[in-house]
C-alpha cells in the first residue's frame, strides 16, 4: 500500500520514541504501534455505517446490485454515537467513526488524504467524507398541524441559523419563519447522528412556541423509517439517502449535510491517514498500527 510522505514521518518518530521508552505527548502511557488496531463500527441499521463504509469503499457491489458488507467480523459493534466515543476515548489502539457535528475534546479525529475534519472543509468541497440528514414522514396528508409547523421551523432561516452552527445548512437564503404555532404533542424517531442537532432545532421551536410537546427518541436510521412507516412517530430522522423500498411510502425532506470523521483516542499520534488505509484497517487487511502508518 503506497504511504504518504507525512505517515512515513510519522512511523519514524513512532518507532524512534518507542524504542526509547519516550512516552508520546498527550498521553500518559506508552503508544506501541506494535499492538493490534481495535476496531469500532456502527450497527447494521446506522446510517452513518451504511455511508461510512460506502464512501471508503468497504460495501463491494456485485455486479449483479448485490452489496456486501466487508467490515472485519472483529469490529466492536456501537449502537449509538456516544457509545461510539466512549469505547474510542476508552481505548488507546482504537479506531471508529462518527457524525463530524458530535465530534468533541474526548476523542481525536484524524484527517483523512491531508484534509482535516471540519464544517468549513465539508462546505467547500475539500473533506469528501459527508453525506445529507434527512427527516421523513408518510407526506403532507398524514402531518399534523404541529408536524407541519415544526418542519416550517426547521427549513427557515432560524432553523437553518440553528444548523449551521455545527453542520452546513440546506439554505443560505431560507425565508424567516411564519408558522402558525399550534399547540399538541409529536414523536420525532431515528438516527443518533441527526439527534444531537434535533434536540437544538427543538429548543429553539419551542422558545417560539411553548405550548408544542415535541418528543426525540434515539435509535438509528433504519429504525426511525421503520417508525415512521408504522406510524410509531410523526417524523423519522436518517443520517443515509433513504432506500427505494422506504421511498415508497415516505417524503424524505433533507435538512443538513454532516461530515463524517474517523477517529483515534488522543493518545494515539496518528494525525493522518488515506482513505486506501482506513480501508484496510476496517475490512480486517491491516491489523497493527504500524502496518496502518509505514
Amino acid at each position: 500500500m503506497k504511504k504518504t510522505g507525512s505517515m512515513k514521518k510519522t512511523l519514524a518518530v513512532i518507532f524512534a520514541l518507542a524504542a526509547t521508552g519516550v512516552a508520546f505527548a498527550g498521553g500518559d502511557a506508552e503508544f506501541n504501534p506494535q499492538k493490534n488496531i481495535s476496531v469500532v463500527s456502527r450497527e447494521d441499521g446506522s446510517g452513518t455505517r451504511g455511508a461510512f463504509i460506502e464512501l471508503f469503499g468497504i460495501e463491494v457491489k456485485g455486479a449483479d446490485g448485490s452489496r456486501r458488507d466487508t467490515t472485519t467480523k472483529e469490529a466492536v459493534i456501537a449502537k449509538q454515537t456516544d457509545v461510539m466515543m466512549m469505547n474510542i476515548a476508552g481505548d488507546a489502539y482504537a479506531i471508529g467513526y462518527i457524525s463530524l457535528g458530535s465530534l468533541n475534546e474526548t476523542v481525536k479525529a484524524v484527517a483523512v488524504n491531508g484534509v482535516a475534519a471540519t464544517a468549513a472543509n465539508v462546505k467547500d468541497g475539500s473533506y469528501a467524507i459527508s453525506r445529507p440528514f434527512y427527516i421523513a414522514t408518510k407526506g403532507k396528508d398524514s402531518e399534523s398541524a404541529l408536524t407541519k409547523d415544526f418542519i416550517g421551523f426547521i427549513l427557515s432561516a432560524e432553523g437553518q441559523a440553528v444548523i449551521a452552527k455545527s453542520y452546513i445548512p440546506v439554505s443560505a437564503t431560507a425565508a424567516p419563519y411564519t408558522g402558525s404555532k399550534p399547540s399538541g404533542k409529536i414523536v420525532v424517531a431515528g438516527s443518533s447522528s441527526v439527534t444531537p442537532i434535533m434536540e437544538k432545532l427543538k429548543e429553539s421551536y419551542i422558545a417560539l412556541n411553548p405550548s408544542a410537546v415535541i418528543e426525540i427518541q434515539m435509535s438509528d436510521s433504519s429504525a426511525g423509517m421503520t417508525a415512521a412507516l408504522d406510524g410509531a412517530c410523526d417524523i423519522g430522522m436518517s443520517s443515509r439517502d433513504l432506500k427505494a423500498s422506504e421511498l415508497t411510502h415516505l417524503t424524505p425532506v433533507k435538512i443538513a449535510i454532516d461530515g463524517i470523521a474517523v477517529i483515534v483516542n488522543k493518545k494515539n499520534p496518528v494525525s493522518n491517514l488515506t482513505k486506501d488505509e482506513i480501508k484496510a484497517v476496517f475490512a480486517g487487511e491491516t491489523t497493527q498500527w504500524s502496518q496502518a502508518i509505514k
